[in-house]
Order: structure tokens, then C-alpha cells, then sequence
């Protein structure tokens, strides 16, 4: 009984180890291409669940059922008006044909080569047949400029406009997803989506765009410096108006006291001085001595009739008694 016992523990556990190799599970995130020697063996497996095959003689490889990622590396690239811009992309997609993606890629190493061999040539001949400004813009949009800048720029001006595009960026990336999904669909890949991740001027043309955005700068800059010269002009010229207006008004205040001040003066002295015969004869002599004071010098020469007014007080002087 006991070589009988033993041979049936033998026979057991080469069953169990039949029946393990006989029966695999797919989980449902994945899906299976069932090989014999190598050879795919009838149709892939894509329903999750256990699923048999012919054990040690076929195996099973498994093979990514949820949507994967391919991230490009940046390239150098000529647009149609020849100027060298970095284009970076990223794209989604997933296998779609298990078994045909098996006899063409194998690995998801060798799909990842063959799709940067497709979307980087779609990409380049893509970005060669536009204009940097169809890559680098989605829309016609109206740009918005600054209250001030609008104002600088004035109504003929270029500065801050926008040429008009007819492609754009977005139905560039179209093009290059349809023209790629046709490609990649010989390799069991079903092409998602591809997007530009980035896009980076190439240093030249770093340096033109800089130069431009100065100039256009500068331009308005000289016209913000123009209209505050101009503006500072205007303002100086009100302030000598406004000057030599209050200087005019003064002086016409200053007249206008003047003279009232000499009419009240002179009023003063008539009443003071037309008091009587005496009072107009001091008042007389008095102001004929100011002017004599006011006229008069040791080098002064008047030549006079003795009957002149202003001679009157000088008859009786002796010329000699300023001397004594």
C-alpha cells in the first residue's frame, strides 16, 4: 500500500501543477495574446476573468488594456518661413488590436520607438508647412491692450495688432493626430490625442522678437516723452500768461492806490493849505523849493526871463552869501 499511496501523491501533485499551468486570470486592466512556440495562437483574449490554455506548451503575455502615455523630446524644427523653433509634444493612446500590436511592437518599449518615429515626423512636416504665427497662436482674437498703450499706439498704428491666421495651432495638432492615427493603425495602436506641450523660440529668434517688442517700446515711449513735452510747453505758456496777468492786475491795483492815494494826498493838501492868503503862499513856496531841490545843482545852468514864476523866489537871493 505504500509504493501505491506514493505514486498516487505523485500523480496529485503533477495534476495540481497540470491544472495550474492550465488556467490563467486577466484582470481588467490588461488583455492577453496566448502564444504556442512563440506563435500567437488563435484570437486575444480582452474579457477579464479565467481562461484556459494548453499548459507548459503555450504561454501568456500580457499586454496594457488602459490608455498610455507617449511624451516626445523636444526637436529643433523649421517652420515654412524659415524660422528654427523647439516643439515639444505629448500624445495618448492605447492598443486596440492585442494581437496585431504583438506581432508588430512586442514590448511597449518598441511601440513607445515606433510611435516617436511617427508623431515626430508628422510633427515636423506639419510645422514646415506653417508659419510661425499659425504654430504659436489659436485664434483671432483681439488683443487687449493697456488704456494708455491704445492711446500711444493711436488709431493707425501697428503696435499691439495681431495678423490675422487661418490654421492655428490647435487644427495643426489635428492635422498631425489624423495623419498619424493612420500610420500607427498598422501597429494594433489606436492614437488618442497629441498635444503641443510646449513651444520654445529658437535663440535668433528669441533675439528678433526681443528687438521688436523694444522697438515697439521705444516708439511708444518717444510719443508718451513727445506729448509730455508737449504737455509741459502748454503748461509754461499758461503759467507766463497767468503770470503777466496777476503782474498786469497788480500793477492796475497798484496804480489804482497810487492815485487814490495821490488824490486823497492832494486833497489833504488843499484843504490844509487853502485855508487862507498865508497858507497858499507856504504851500507855493514849499513845493517851488522841492523843486528846486529836485532840479537844481551847483552845475545846473537855467537860463531864464525874470519874469518867469519859477524864477520868483531866486531873485532875492545873494549869490555870494553861500560862501560866507
Amino acid at each position: 500500500m505504500k509504493p501505491a499511496s506514493a505514486v498516487f501523491g505523485i500523480l496529485v501533485f503533477a495534476g495540481i501543477i497540470v491544472l495550474s499551468g492550465a488556467f490563467y486570470t486577466v484582470h481588467e486592466t490588461e488583455q492577453v495574446v496566448v502564444t504556442q512556440f512563440g506563435a500567437p495562437v488563435g484570437n486575444s483574449v480582452t474579457d477579464a476573468g479565467l481562461h484556459f490554455k494548453v499548459p507548459f506548451i503555450q504561454s501568456v503575455n500580457r499586454i496594457e488594456k488602459r490608455v498610455l502615455e507617449w511624451d516626445g523630446d523636444p526637436n529643433q524644427i523649421p517652420t515654412k518661413d524659415k524660422l528654427f523653433i523647439s516643439v515639444d509634444t505629448y500624445g495618448r493612446w492605447r492598443i486596440a488590436d492585442p494581437l496585431l500590436y504583438f506581432q508588430r511592437c512586442k514590448t511597449e518599449a518598441s511601440a513607445q520607438s515606433k510611435l516617436d518615429d511617427v508623431l515626430d515626423g508628422e510633427t515636423r512636416n506639419a510645422i514646415a508647412r506653417h508659419e510661425l504665427l499659425e504654430i504659436i497662436r489659436t485664434s483671432n482674437r483681439e488683443p487687449v491692450l493697456d488704456d494708455k498703450l491704445a492711446e500711444a499706439a493711436g488709431a493707425g498704428s501697428s503696435i499691439g495688432t495681431l495678423d490675422p491666421i487661418s490654421v492655428g495651432r490647435v487644427k495643426i495638432a489635428q492635422e498631425i493626430l489624423k495623419k498619424s492615427q493612420v500610420r500607427v493603425s498598422d501597429l494594433g495602436i489606436e492614437l488618442l490625442d497629441i498635444r503641443f506641450k510646449r513651444i520654445n523660440y529658437n535663440p535668433d529668434v528669441q533675439e528678433k522678437i526681443y528687438e521688436r517688442m523694444i522697438s515697439e517700446r521705444l516708439q511708444i515711449a518717444d510719443k508718451f516723452r513727445s506729448e509730455g513735452q508737449g504737455e509741459a510747453a502748454r503748461i509754461l505758456g499758461e503759467k507766463q500768461r497767468e503770470l503777466l496777468r496777476i503782474n498786469s492786475e497788480a500793477y492796475r491795483t497798484i496804480e489804482e492806490i497810487k492815485g487814490r492815494a495821490d488824490a486823497r494826498a492832494t486833497e489833504i493838501y488843499t484843504s490844509a493849505y487853502n485855508q487862507g492868503e498865508e497858507a497858499y503862499e507856504f504851500y507855493e513856496f514849499q513845493k517851488t523849493m522841492e523843486t528846486y531841490i529836485g532840479t537844481l545843482d551847483r552845475s545846473t545852468m537855467l537860463i531864464l526871463s525874470t519874469s518867469s514864476d519859477f524864477f520868483k523866489f531866486l531873485k532875492g537871493i545873494d549869490p555870494d552869501a553861500e560862501d560866507e
